[in-house]
């Protein structure tokens, strides 16, 4: 059993972990689209939130016109302080368009929007629809160390299932390349982004005036970019990862959109731009070559620790990973993040006001 601290404070759970959390002073925001309408991992995540004291729940969602009111019915057919976010009505995209800030949109922009919902809660948790294993235990592990002195904290958990690993974008694109440009460059920030067990994991949570104040990636990038944002405005004393044990997400297939190839530029792409923020130069030649020297390593012990659990594992195939992510390490291009709220040029409740707005026209 693992108790080993990191460069952040790391929380373990030793069996049956049930630490106390403030959430009645917290808001839960679970982002969601028109896959998860009606699907066992949504409603068991929703019947699960059912069962805790939460301030309140805000679901940004983003599905066509012609699904978002029956989607919002089953929605508010959950026992929850429920508020939904339409993020893609026509009212709300006027808005954003009117002011710039509407590009590209995807789960990043969704919870950005829900962020803005938050302002006034003391503590906010995020997580993902689609986990088949979610618990009661959950998000009181998540805002445990913000009643704590901590500002930020961050999920980790096992990614097996089924004789198998998965969280492959992290294990062989993420963690092989924070080592990379380790060698390349001695920095605090490389240190923060390679303290977190599980940095792509999308279940987070941190203090109101932490919410306010980051930046967010629109797209794949989230994960990552909010990492980079918590650095500044956390750092090592006041950010902590909590253990939430074994997670069983959906899987996405490598290539094709939505795949792990097209995700890989997003997540490489916020990576190199939080380097960068904070002073890291890149020589990407070399980055890419210092990349595929670690991934290989990676790839090695997870051959040996999958035989050594008598586990399936396909070398080659991750071998193709590695090839598909080294092609995403590039100039990174224009800088598309939305900004903080603190910086807005628009407000909450005039998003509030559109989406209600755009939600009310298809009842």
């Amino acid at each position: 059993m693992d108790y080993t601290q990191e460069r952040v404070a790391t929380l373990h759970d030793y069996g049956d972990a049930a630490p106390s959390a403030p959430t009645e002073r917290a808001t839960v925001v679970v982002p969601m689209t028109d896959r998860e309408y009606g699907g066992l991992a949504a409603e068991g995540v929703l019947s699960t939130l059912e069962t805790l004291d939460l301030d309140e729940v805000v679901v940004p969602l983003r599905a066509p016109e012609d699904r978002v009111g029956a989607f919002a019915d089953w929605l508010d057919s959950f026992d929850i302080p429920l508020r939904v976010l339409w993020c893609n009505g026509p009212r709300l995209t006027d808005l954003l368009h009117a002011e710039g800030l509407n590009g590209d949109a995807g789960k990043g922009r969704d919870v950005w929007l829900a962020l803005g919902q938050t302002l006034d809660a003391p503590f906010v948790a995020l997580h993902d629809a689609d986990t088949k294993t979610y618990t009661a235990r959950d998000v009181p592990k998540l805002l445990h160390p913000l009643d704590r002195g901590f500002d930020f904290t961050k999920a980790y958990y096992a990614r097996v299932e089924n004789r198998q690993l998965y969280g492959r974008l992290f294990r062989l694109c993420y963690e092989p390349l924070v080592d990379a440009l380790a060698d390349e460059a001695d920095h605090p920030i490389l240190d923060y982004l390679g303290a977190f067990r599980y940095a792509l994991a999308g279940e987070c949570a941190m203090t109101g005036d932490v919410a306010s104040s980051i930046r967010v990636q629109r797209t794949w990038g989230l994960e990552v970019g909010t990492l980079g944002e918590a650095y500044d405005v956390a750092g090592f004393d006041r950010s902590a990862q909590v253990d939430l044990g074994r997670y069983e997400h959906d899987h996405r297939a490598v290539s094709g959109p939505s795949g792990l190839s097209d995700m890989s530029r997003g997540v490489v792409s916020a990576l190199l731009r939080a380097c960068e923020d904070h002073g890291v130069d890149v020589d990407y030649d070399r980055l890419r070559e210092r990349y595929r020297e670690h991934a290989d390593r990676y790839v090695r012990g997870y051959e040996a620790d999958t035989a050594f659990n008598d586990f399936d594992y396909d070398a080659p195939g991750e071998r193709g990973q590695v090839d598909a992510y080294a092609d995403s390490i590039a100039p990174i291009g224009p800088d598309t993040r939305l900004p903080a709220w603190d910086d807005s040029p628009i407000t909450p409740d005039e998003v509030r006001d559109a989406a209600a707005a755009d939600l009310a026209a298809v009842d």
